[in-house]
């Protein structure tokens, strides 16, 4: 069952996506670790920690391009799932600060003193285990997505509805999480971090690692994705976004198909935000924030929605892009986000890889047309003519 659920997935430009991935998470790596600092292939920390965002990034937007490009949901708060999951892996990492905080408490973050409180809250319990925080940044989501879902999809919330709805969500938690009450660091969220399993997280080896664990659950993320796509469920799916009542009088629970779907987005965007927290060092209310889920369609868009490969170049190039605008021309980068997004709506609706691929497909209809007509201007008989005189 596990070797089909592979070999579903093992498509060829998933098999070349994956091997790259592989490919950079040995390579940048090495080249930061092993190489010295004037050498010409010698690639500084502080860029691999950037590429290791554009890759969170990344998986943000293969979850995202899971529920949208083939489920036709389009959701405008999976910046909250990519938020919890970073909290999770941020509260892992505040218990290991223990006693080296500011006010020096064992049990308590430094906020926690600072707010006066006095004993650690039930839900900071086991938090101070690693299996049982990576578990939470898969729970976590998968519950908030799980909870949600059952109730909007089993109401037949659809279109601009939905979308409102998701991301009146994560605009309801960006507030509830900026309450210093609510004990998870308020404004300032969670910071000053210093081991994780027992390494100095800005560690040049850490850090290194880090990235290589980014590429690497990237490529595995991406190769279940394509394992769902590619099955008969994913045939399903793509048939509740194009013709949702079709697949509904056929017999099928459409509610259970989007809710299946809507789960494992969300744990993939928990893995995003979780590996995304130790390599910027902070999370805070911000990343609830309504613009940043909005930013990660744009991503999707770009690349190519219902391509799988498509939504993590558009990350990519997006991000490179935002690094660059921003440091050259701050005041102009909304402004060339908002017109990115509004000239490939307009002249590449199927973004960078769907209208790749449109071509190729086009091209090789062309092709085979031509063959065709040459076959009937030579009077080569019919394929089936062959066959019929063969037997």
């Amino acid at each position: 069952m596990i070797s089909g659920f592979i070999l579903r997935a093992l498509e060829g430009k998933i098999v070349i996506a994956a091997g790259i991935l592989l490919a950079v998470a040995m390579l940048v790596p090495a080249l930061n670790l092993l190489t010295p600092p004037d050498s010409a292939f010698h690639i500084p920390t502080y860029v691999m920690a950037l590429m290791g965002k554009y890759l969170c990034y990344a998986l943000l937007a293969l979850a995202l391009d899971l529920v949208w490009g083939y489920c036709g949901i389009l959701s405008l708060g999976h910046g909250a799932f990519f938020a919890l999951g970073g909290y999770a892996m941020g509260m892992y990492l505040m218990r290991q600060i223990g006693s080296r905080g500011t006010y020096g408490n064992p049990d308590l973050p430094d906020f926690m003193v600072f707010l006066n409180w006095k004993e650690l809250p039930w839900f900071w319990y086991g938090f101070d285990m690693f299996p049982f925080a990576m578990l939470m940044v898969l729970v976590v989501p998968g519950l908030l997505a799980f909870f949600f879902g059952w109730f909007a999809f089993r109401s037949r919330v659809n279109g601009v509805y939905l979308s409102i709805i998701t991301q009146a969500m994560t605009y309801a938690l960006m507030l509830a999480f900026f309450r210093n009450d609510m004990g998870f660091g308020g404004n300032n969220g969670l910071t000053d971090f210093k081991d994780i399993l027992g390494f100095q997280v800005q560690a040049g080896g850490t850090r290194a690692v880090l990235f290589a664990m980014s590429a690497i659950m990237l490529a595995l993320c991406l190769i279940v994705a394509s394992a769902i796509t590619r099955s008969k469920f994913g045939k399903v799916l793509v048939g509740v976004r194009d013709a949702e009542s079709r697949v509904r009088f056929l017999g099928f629970r459409v509610e259970n198909i989007k809710l299946f779907t809507f789960v494992v987005s969300a744990m993939f965007a928990g893995i995003a935000g979780a590996l995304f927290v130790p390599q910027v060092g902070i999370i805070n209310p911000g990343e609830f924030a309504p613009a940043n889920s909005i930013e990660v369609v744009v991503w999707t868009a770009v690349g190519g929605r219902g391509t799988l490969i498509g939504p993590i170049i558009g990350a990519i190039l997006v991000n490179a892009g935002k690094s660059y605008f921003t440091g050259a021309f701050p005041e102009f980068w909304l402004f060339a986000l908002g017109g990115l997004f509004i000239a490939v709506t307009l002249f590449l609706p199927k973004g960078i890889v769907g209208t790749i691929q449109h071509g190729w497909n086009a091209r090789k209809a062309l092709k085979a047309a031509a063959e065709a007509e040459k076959g009937r201007d030579a009077g080569t008989p019919p394929v089936t003519q062959q066959v019929q005189a063969a037997e």
